[in-house]
């Protein structure tokens, strides 16, 4: 048995515990959490820490893969660019991009994350994530945006999906302005005819250019699609933003995760009320920032019973993959929001979202959640000096 003791313990599933004390095993299973000693241990010595102690992290949406790229995009250019600039620069020298890749897991692990829901094109991630100390789901997206491509295109994701099967893994879709309607409809099939979890993530939103384009046909992603040389003739002005448009085309029987949201407005969330979906949210500020210079109007989520989690998008949009950071800057963006609400996003409903709760996510007897000591809070906000160190 190892014991811990903090000024706070923020079980997560419970109210904090003020001077709490946490117990562990050798494979760091939770044995006991309380205010007070566990019974018979009294021989056993105490680790007396300073700060607030909580589960491991959860990121529930990262890219892997494209952690060559950092520092190579630009910031602050806007999503259409972003695209443009990162389709020329991720494919490049195998060596390299496992290197990065591997260094991207360390980091992860080293910043108290125990649980990341990972997006991948490519196979280079499989044995990483086979070895890694960090439990993954990877989303295996399909893109297409080209009708008549819609079966090759499904059929390669597929295939390569078989490739991660030793491990938790689904078949995704990537976004409203790359998925035709065509290929959103297989994945629909797919996922409604699987007795078991095909989890869905999407990114959605991330510019006023996405809604512009499926309202009007109108904004940079026309110069997108010429850029790329793919003829959208056959697309049809939708009179709605992108998620009013694609939602009808997603399955009522798998958890949804909205990635991003950075311009979903008020309508959009009363209008997903109105469908039988499963709809989850994750924000990544840090990526929003690094690639729209804005933030989503995270107000308006706030009490309307929906699973919000928290992720740090890739390296090639974001200095560093860390859930306290992200953390950090929606605690400046948005300083009503408590440190116990924050946490919750960052730790259990992001578990719940992957259905790894019973494991991961809040501390509770016999599961094994990972243990971080977070320092440096100011009555209980997060800070500029905050810090996370990862305990087990």
């Amino acid at each position: 048995m190892k014991i811990f003791r903090a000024d706070y313990v923020f079980p997560i599933s419970a109210d904090p515990i003020k001077n709490g004390y946490v117990a562990i095993d050798d494979q760091g299973k939770i044995i006991a959490v309380s205010d007070q000693m566990p019974r018979g241990s009294e021989h056993v010595p105490v680790e007396q820490l300073s700060g607030v102690i909580i589960p491991g992290f959860v990121n529930t949406h990262c890219h892997v893969e494209l952690s060559h790229l950092h520092n190579k995009v630009s910031k602050g250019e806007g999503l259409v660019q972003f695209i443009k600039n990162l389709q020329s620069l991720r494919n490049t020298n195998q060596k390299e991009i496992e290197a990065a890749a591997i260094k991207a897991d360390q980091d992860m692990y080293e910043n108290g994350i125990v649980a990341v829901g990972d997006i991948s094109n490519s196979n280079v991630t499989v044995p990483i994530k086979a070895n890694s100390k960090i439990y993954y789901h990877t989303f295996v997206e399909a893109f297409g945006f080209i009708p008549e491509n819609a079966d090759a295109t499904f059929e390669g994701a597929l295939q390569l999906m078989d490739q991660f099967k030793a491990q938790s893994c689904s078949i995704t879709p990537h976004a409203p302005y790359s998925v035709s309607k065509e290929l959103f409809k297989l994945i629909k099939k797919y996922c409604d005819s699987r007795p078991h979890k095909n989890l869905i993530s999407i990114h959605n939103q991330e510019s006023e250019d996405e809604n512009k384009f499926y309202r009007y046909k109108l904004g940079n992603f026309n110069d997108l699609y010429e850029h790329f040389g793919i003829d959208i003739s056959y697309f049809k002005p939708q009179a709605r933003n992108s998620l009013q448009s694609i939602l009808p085309l997603l399955t009522s029987k798998q958890k949804i995760l909205m990635v991003h949201n950075t311009c979903t407005n008020l309508k959009d969330i009363y209008f997903i009320k109105r469908f039988d979906r499963h709809i989850n949210w994750c924000f990544c500020p840090n990526a929003n920032l690094y690639i729209e210079g804005t933030l989503p109007k995270v107000d308006l989520f706030l009490e309307q019973g929906f699973n919000i989690t928290l992720g740090t998008d890739s390296l090639a949009s974001n200095d560093k993959l860390c859930i306290l950071s992200e953390m950090r800057v929606l605690q400046e963006s948005f300083p009503s929001l408590s440190l116990e609400r924050l946490l919750k996003w960052a730790t259990l409903n992001g578990a719940v979202l992957l259905g790894i709760d019973k494991e991961k996510g809040s501390i509770e007897p016999d599961k094994t959640p990972g243990l971080n000591l977070i320092t440096g809070l100011d009555d209980l906000k997060i800070t500029a000096e905050t810090k996370v160190k990862r305990l087990v």
